[in-house]
């Protein structure tokens, strides 16, 4: 019979791992819990006979960062943080979205396989967008509007790509970055809500509500969703920090202050899915009961004290009106219900798509609804493409997070923003949100990441990588 002692091997051989590292990549046999379960000879560890320090089954060595890769992560971390900064087009953010692209090119960033659906989905949405385009290319700004569209989409593809390799330090610089900048978005709205200074109403709420350094409060209170819901996953999960209940609160401060019932909507059903999908994965009873209590003791908390902020006449009197289910530009003959009425009709008379901007230049105002602005500005086929990709985003989504990998609460909090603001986008256009192509660049990344680590031998996959 071979025993453990009889295939250790000296753990003083020159550049030999240590016992702790050796048993992290390959477990010891069964029977044996580990390098210290038993009695070896001094100066002795148990090693695998076959584990050595050269070939394919060798441990690989700490290597350092390479130049390239440091300069890759300081743009991006820059590039998300600017994408806080939408007040002008085209924003800070997507001229840095090209440095980002040259720096994936210095750096190696390469195309993996399971970007295809997406990219394909997304040339065949486009390229119906620009068929629509030739109808009005005469008209303002409707070129603009179909080049944002193919940038946003490059830009998609330029986060999957990223997040699909050496995925952990690239989604930790990301989320700082984001987390961060939702942080500055949501001070500025406060300030311009508050009017904390002359003028600071008019920069940063300048319709009454907070938007930030947004033009929109309805766009600036989505913004903050993602980085709410992952400080929220950290408090619920894994443990209670003063700093990530401080994050966690300026943030959702923001986002009340939006007041946009769109993304008042779109946080509910997001955090809702976040939840669910965090109880249904937690590794075990103790963590599900752990989730289920904090979340009942925060929402009381919340519901405290979101009453003190309503008790103050500058918070309570705007949350009154636009907490109302049918607000006065909803109905009548100019409403957006009777417009998406309209639209509906328009698009059976248009099958190729109208154009950018072109039923708004007809009927005097939007629809309001981007499954319609599908069909509008992209015709049919485009508007088939953005479903396909809609829906395949989330299916592939949600089976990559039931699978137990480094990345899995990332791609839990993604999905189930995601699937937020797809909901949401039946009362809003939703196709040049750059915080959506960010996610949907951060689905498919992760489940190219996934699905690469799970074609992996054992011996090389993520030792967290299970079913």
């Amino acid at each position: 019979m071979i025993t453990a002692r009889d295939m250790a091997v000296p753990a003083a051989a020159p550049n030999m791992p240590s016992a702790q590292a050796r048993a992290a990549v390959m477990p010891p046999p069964a029977g044996i819990r580990g390098p210290n379960s038993y009695a070896p000879a001094p100066g002795r560890a148990w090693t695998p006979a076959y584990a050595g320090i050269s070939g394919p089954y060798s441990i690989p060595r700490p290597v350092a960062t390479p130049l390239s890769e440091r300069i890759l992560l300081v743009v991006l971390f820059i590039t998300v943080f600017a994408s806080s900064v939408a007040f002008i087009e085209p924003s800070p953010h997507d001229g840095l979205m090209g440095v980002l692209a040259v720096a994936c090119v210095i750096a190696g960033v390469r195309f993996n396989r399971t970007l295809i659906v997406p990219f394909a989905l997304l040339l065949i949405w486009n390229m119906s967008g620009m068929s629509s385009l030739l109808r009005v290319l005469e008209y303002e700004k409707t070129l603009q509007y179909a080049a944002t569209s193919v940038y946003l989409a490059v830009a998609a593809l330029i986060f999957a790509c990223l997040f699909s390799t050496n995925t952990m330090p690239r989604l930790t610089v990301m989320r700082v970055a984001y987390v961060s900048t939702a942080c500055f978005a949501a001070v500025l709205g406060a300030i311009g809500y508050l009017n904390v200074f002359p003028g600071a109403a008019e920069l940063f709420a300048k319709i009454g509500r907070a938007n930030g350094a947004f033009k929109d409060p309805n766009v600036f209170g989505p913004f903050l969703i993602w980085p709410a819901l992952i400080t929220l996953e950290r408090l619920l999960v894994r443990r209670i920090a003063l700093t990530d209940l401080l994050v966690a609160g300026t943030i959702l401060f923001g986002l009340l202050l939006s007041f946009s019932r769109g993304a008042w909507f779109h946080f509910g059903v997001s955090i809702t899915v976040m939840l669910a999908l965090a109880v249904l994965t937690a590794p075990d009873h103790k963590t599900r009961l752990r989730i289920i209590t904090l979340t009942a003791i925060a929402a009381a908390a919340l519901a405290a004290l979101l009453v003190l902020l309503l008790s103050f006449d500058a918070i309570g009197g705007m949350f009154k009106e636009r907490a109302q289910l049918i607000q006065s530009y909803d109905v009548g003959s100019g409403g957006r219900f009777r417009l998406q009425e309209i639209a509906l009709s328009s698009i059976l008379n248009f099958p190729n798509g109208m154009g950018p901007f072109e039923f708004a230049r007809v009927h005097g105002l939007q629809q309001h609804n981007v499954y319609l602005q599908a069909f509008l500005v992209y015709g049919w086929v485009g508007a088939m493409a953005y479903f396909l990709l809609l829906i395949t985003t989330i299916l592939v989504g949600l089976r990559c997070a039931f699978v137990r990998a480094p990345w899995q609460p990332y791609m839990i909090t993604a999905v189930a923003v995601f699937i937020g603001e797809v909901a949401e986008g039946f009362v809003i256009d939703t196709d040049h949100w750059r915080h959506f192509f960010l996610l949907l660049g951060i689905i498919w990344g992760l489940a190219a990441a996934t699905f690469r680590e799970a074609r992996q031998p054992a011996y090389l996959r993520s030792p967290a990588l299970s079913r």
